[in-house]
């Protein structure tokens, strides 16, 4: 039975890589597969020899020789455990992604549009690379390539010298949100999931992200690409109102107030985030009517919002409700291999059978290539999945340098191809990028900057 949970398992994760050849969109995999699994686990419940304690995070002691009813009820309580710790990353995104869609019901980031005054392509690079570097710790890696790139839309006319912007964009966006435990999924799960706080995520990825962001910045400015001066588009250069901004500035700001919520009440994530998300429906209901109602902002329509309309209806109704039922199945597929123990005894082959040979005196250990490996595989295939795989692999302790390293490596390595993250995905939607292109043009530059970020952790690991 466990052979058929893995091939399940298997074929599901095959399906999620595939999205774009099948055109079957991810979520529906990853809901079947989660479903069954634990159908199969159910079934099959008598002929396992072995369950894994998530909690103890440990083997539950003489599994096989308890009853067909304890083992049941185990089943079931390790079941609502998972979907428990599952939930309060769903529950943490919801509020997020509507926060953000309630400043874009305010134009807000057409704030942004007004700090880029130069037609230099190089400085048009660096403020982009640097903004997405930002942008992506406080709103997350994919809404900030999202807003980066719609804006880049309407200042760049022409869409090969966009691409280009793109590509280091989602290179920028993917470092900025590793270093930040609202910045990407899968540091959130690590964070969520009490692996990492908030002051040493900071403190041990800040300078490797900022040069994995910076060296491939570098680089590309030197590169034709960026040269010389761009044509501007003809586009509105109307300023952004000042009800915009403030909404712009009201909502990061109590996305920001999150990590510090948690870090003073002790509580979960997601209730800093529910409080953050009432208090800027609050505010956002109030502008709706007020006297500032609002012949500047417009909907998706064109149309002029007005009294009637609830920015917070409308903002309810755009999240991507998709994305969260991916991150569901997915999360609960994963869990039902570490329930049986899969993962756990994965991780223990691992680690005794990788080997560096000669690199214990730089300061390399064993689990660091497992890391660096990782973030290779994350460009190939979703680092969701992986990031949930480690969560059940390893046992190491709340901030231990190995949760570090694997937010850093599963939240930078998916640059190194367009289909290996949420921002190159939703890039390559949005501006037509082809595969190959990127691949040739762009891989190469995330590879460098991938790598001179992960040997900068391993050294500064001897200093921090």
């Amino acid at each position: 039975m466990e052979s058929a949970i893995i091939l399940v398992f298997v074929l599901g994760y095959l399906a999620i890589t595939l999205e774009h050849n099948l055109k079957i969109d991810k979520l529906i995999p990853a809901l079947v597969m989660m479903a069954i699994c634990w159908a199969l686990i159910a079934l099959g419940i008598d002929g396992f020899t072995t369950w894994f304690d998530s909690g103890k995070h440990a083997l539950v002691d003489n599994f096989a020789g308890m009853g067909h009813e304890d083992k049941l009820h185990l089943m079931e309580e390790t079941l609502l455990h998972h979907l428990g710790k599952t939930a309060e990353i769903l529950v943490f995104l919801l509020g997020a992604m509507t926060i953000v869609e309630i400043i874009d019901y305010f134009d807000g980031f057409a704030t942004i549009k007004g700090f880029v005054k130069t037609k230099s392509k190089s400085k048009i690079l660096w403020i982009f690379c640097i903004l997405a570097f930002i942008l992506s710790a406080i709103i997350d890696n994919l809404t900030a390539t999202i807003v980066l790139i719609s804006i880049l839309q309407k200042i760049v006319k022409e869409r090969d010298v966009r691409i280009w912007y793109a590509g280091l964009i989602i290179i920028a966006a993917n470092a900025g949100g590793a270093w930040s435990p609202i910045g990407d999924v899968t540091t959130t799960m690590l964070w969520i999931g009490n692996k990492v706080t908030t002051v040493k995520l900071i403190s041990y990825l800040l300078i490797p992200s900022l040069i994995c962001m910076l060296v491939p910045a570098f680089i590309a400015s030197f590169l034709p690409a960026f040269k010389g001066n761009l044509e501007t588009s003809g586009g509105d250069d109307k300023p952004a109102s000042k009800l915009s901004a403030r909404m712009l500035y009201l909502g990061l700001g109590a996305i920001v107030f999150v990590p510090i919520f948690k870090t003073v009440t002790h509580l979960p994530p997601y209730v800093g985030m529910m409080l953050s998300l009432g208090v800027v429906a609050t505010f956002a209901e109030i502008y709706s009517k007020s006297k500032f109602n609002i012949s500047s902002v417009h909907d998706d329509d064109g149309e002029h919002m007005s009294a009637h309309h609830s920015p917070v209806h409308s903002s309810l109704s755009k999240i991507e409700l998709p994305s969260i039922l991916f991150f569901l199945g997915i999360l609960m597929a994963v869990a039902a291999l570490e329930s049986l123990g899969q993962l756990f005894g994965f991780a223990t082959w691992l680690q005794d059978n990788v080997e560096l040979v000669g690199t214990e005196m730089a300061g390399t250990r064993v689990s660091d290539l497992v890391v660096v490996l990782l973030g290779v595989g994350s460009a190939v295939i979703d680092n969701v999945p992986l990031v949930a795989a480690s969560l059940g692999m390893f046992s190491e302790a709340l901030d231990d340098q190995l949760w570090h390293f694997i937010a850093y490596s599963a939240g930078t390595g998916g640059s190194m191809l367009i289909i290996g993250s949420a921002a190159g995905v939703v890039a390559m939607g949005m501006e037509k990028i082809d595969f190959f292109w990127y691949l040739k043009k762009i891989t190469w530059l995330a590879a460098i900057g991938f790598l001179a970020g992960a040997v900068t952790f391993i050294l500064l690991r001897q200093f921090i």
